[in-house]
């Protein structure tokens, strides 16, 4: 159901529709299968017991007629069947259940079996605090072994500085971001925070102290006030109202019917890009660590909200370590370093005029989006321009055919009436008179 949004874009009703028309008919084979042979062994047991019944019976009852048992012994004989056919009688009926017991069972198992590929290592110490000197020394890691996706990184980045990582895709960026977050283990080199090894402390205390602000913020289908509180579940209100002014969302949020209890729908369906990302934000403040990643969280945004989002992340930043992924180089114009990855190496390293000074791939970036953003600007001015003049070429036209209609209606008062105009007249007064005037 998250994906219902894709299927009305395309007009695919009528092939999710088709697909699961098509799934339910071989359900209904398959329990049609099922049902047939659990009624055909049913039938077959309880005929096999019927004729067994009938057999023995006739043989006691035949035997009770010559003198050979007494009644008593074909009493106790009816008696055993009827014990021995309850139970079978039982297993037959919860067949189906058994067997859809067994399915699951098989399931969970291969799901036991799963382990995770990122664990602690044995004796690791917790990271009590966190003064944010992250280092990536000649770190290597890949996806797939054929195709690198880092190839020896390095870099430094010292507490409360702001580190932008630009290129193009495929470069390594968001591998950056998981790999000091600790989603997989590096293959090479190392990862230091405050000195530390990433792989020599627990990955709970490590995460303790990183915030992200992703590009595609995630909501749960939940009140805004629950979606905030999952950063910090023991936050006060005036916590979560605090942090919630210093994203900018304090009082978007109380213009809303419910306040902090509206509910955001599913993955945050009801609310606005701009206001999904401010609540990340508000999370990322309320949680209070010494390192922000934020990935990209102004792209899918128009300039207005932008700008928003973006004094509410220099908010954020302010004496803390910020990594930040960055697509639009003006955004990261007053970072301490920017880092231009390409190939998964840093092939530039500097602040955005030295980084200009070099004449390499950063001033190659930034003159097509100089470029690109000029273009854009002549074409919406050359837009209002022609939007002004045809509002200016309507309001002329209108002034001048009010204008027309004046002068003739001044001339043909001024100027004495034709023969035509006094007969006319002269009609309309006869035609108006009443009868017997003379």
């Amino acid at each position: 159901m998250t994906s219902y949004e894709t299927v009305k874009y395309f007009n695919a009703e009528q092939y999710e529709f088709d697909r699961y028309r098509g799934a339910v008919r071989n359900f209904q084979r398959a329990e049609y299968s099922l049902m047939l042979s659990l009624n055909l062994m049913n039938v077959t047991q309880n005929m096999c017991f019927t004729i067994g019944l009938m057999a023995s019976c006739f043989l006691a009852a035949f035997q009770i007629s010559i003198g050979q048992r007494d009644v008593g012994q074909f009493v106790a004989l009816l008696t055993y069947m009827a014990q021995l056919q309850g139970p079978l009688n039982f297993f037959g009926t919860f067949y189906r259940t058994i067997q859809s017991s067994m399915i699951n069972s098989e399931r969970m198992l291969e799901l036991f079996k799963e382990q995770p590929t990122v664990l602690d290592r044995p004796n690791v110490e917790r990271l009590p605090s966190c003064q944010g000197d992250i280092r990536f020394s000649d770190v290597k890691f890949s996806y797939d072994p054929r195709k690198p996706a880092l190839n020896g990184i390095d870099f430094h980045c010292a507490p409360g500085t702001t580190t932008a990582l630009v290129g193009e895709s495929g470069g390594g960026k968001s591998t950056v971001f998981r790999l000091l977050f600790r989603f997989y283990n590096i293959g090479g080199g190392s990862i230091q925070i405050d000195g530390h090894d990433v792989e020599d402390i627990t990955i709970d205390s490590l995460r303790r102290h990183i915030g992200v602000v992703p590009q595609d913020t995630v909501l749960f289908n939940e009140t805004i006030m629950y979606n905030l509180r999952y950063a910090k579940p023991e936050a006060a209100d005036e916590e979560v109202y605090e942090a919630c002014r210093a994203a900018s969302i304090h009082d978007k949020i109380l213009d809303f019917p419910d306040g902090y209890e509206s509910r955001v729908g599913e993955r945050g369906l009801k609310l606005s890009g701009g206001e999904k990302q401010r609540v990340a934000i508000a999370r990322t403040i309320l949680k209070d660590p010494r390192i922000i990643l934020l990935d990209e969280a102004t792209a899918a945004l128009d300039t207005e909200t932008e700008q928003h989002i973006q004094t509410a992340l220099d908010k954020l930043s302010q004496g803390r370590t910020s990594l930040v992924i960055a697509h639009r180089l003006s955004t990261v114009t007053t970072a301490d370093q920017i880092l231009v990855l390409h190939a998964g190496k840093v092939a530039e390293c500097g602040t955005h005029e030295e980084l200009l000074a070099l004449n390499g791939r950063y001033t190659n970036m930034w003159r097509k989006q100089i470029r690109a953003q000029r273009a854009a600007e002549h074409a919406k001015a050359a837009t209002d321009r022609l939007t002004q003049v045809r509002d200016e070429a309507g309001g002329d036209e209108s002034a001048s055919q009010s204008e027309d209609e004046r002068n003739a209606g001044g001339n043909q008062r001024g100027r004495p009436l034709s023969n035509s105009g006094l007969q006319t007249s002269t009609t309309r007064f006869r035609d108006d008179m009443p009868l017997g005037h003379p």
